[in-house]
């Protein structure tokens, strides 16, 4: 009686196992259909994150600067980027650089008066 337990208690663990791999194997193919590859070229215009701003945070501050132009792009993923107030050069990891767009569209923003409703 107790070597059929212990062997139905092994085949449960097996199985046990085997679900939790492919629960993270489609967990990562999900989280992997969602990563959006960045690709950057010399002369084009990026923004960089700060990350010191997470630190202090100001409530409406962004925790983008720039922008910067990208210099040279190497392998793996490192950018050199050039500050394009002084002229600095500094090596970066790419994924804290995201793409500057100069000619985005203003947002609007309704304005609405702050009067007494009339009710009819």
């Amino acid at each position: 009686k107790r070597a059929l337990d212990l062997n139905e208690l092994e085949e449960i663990r097996r199985d046990a196992y085997e679900s939790v791999k492919i629960y993270k194997d489609k967990t990562k193919a999900f989280h992997d259909r969602t990563i959006t590859r960045k690709s950057f070229e010399p002369n084009q215009m990026v923004w960089l994150y700060n990350s010191r701003l997470k630190l202090f945070p100001g409530k409406l501050r962004s925790r983008w600067d720039g922008p910067y132009q990208v210099v040279k792009v190497y392998p793996f993923g490192a950018v050199d980027i050039r500050d394009m107030k002084d002229g600095r050069e500094m090596k970066v990891n790419g994924q804290r650089l995201k793409h500057y767009v100069e000619n985005a569209p203003p947002v609007v923003i309704e304005s609405t008066d702050l009067v007494d409703p009339i009710y009819s």
